[in-house]
């Protein structure tokens, strides 16, 4: 029992370490504006990295499914709603595949 404590203690450690070293050093507002950007756009290059395999790989065919992808983007892009967006992206892969 006490080796499993230890192990997640070490485990907390390894994890917590990682989230609170950017906080330390880069706890100033003095960070120039090509590092803000930067850390700004992390989260949509990471999501994009997540998504864009599943994309092409969900149909079979991989036109379709770039095809059902564009149509969600430029819809997204406009602020449809969400409901619409997938229901577009969806008939737009269905229909391409009938045809």
């Amino acid at each position: 029992m006490n080796k499993m404590l230890l192990i997640i203690f070490g485990m907390a450690i390894v994890t917590y370490i990682p989230r609170m070293l950017p906080l330390v050093f880069l706890k100033s507002n003095d960070k120039n504006k090509f590092l803000k950007r930067f850390l700004k756009l992390i989260p949509f290059t990471a999501l994009s990295a997540l998504i864009f395999p599943g994309i092409i790989n969900s149909t079979g065919n991989p036109f379709s499914a770039i095809i059902g992808g564009s149509v969600a983007v430029v819809l997204a892009y406009f602020n449809i709603n969400l409901v619409f967006v997938i229901i577009a992206s969806i008939s737009s892969v269905v229909l391409f595949n009938i045809f």
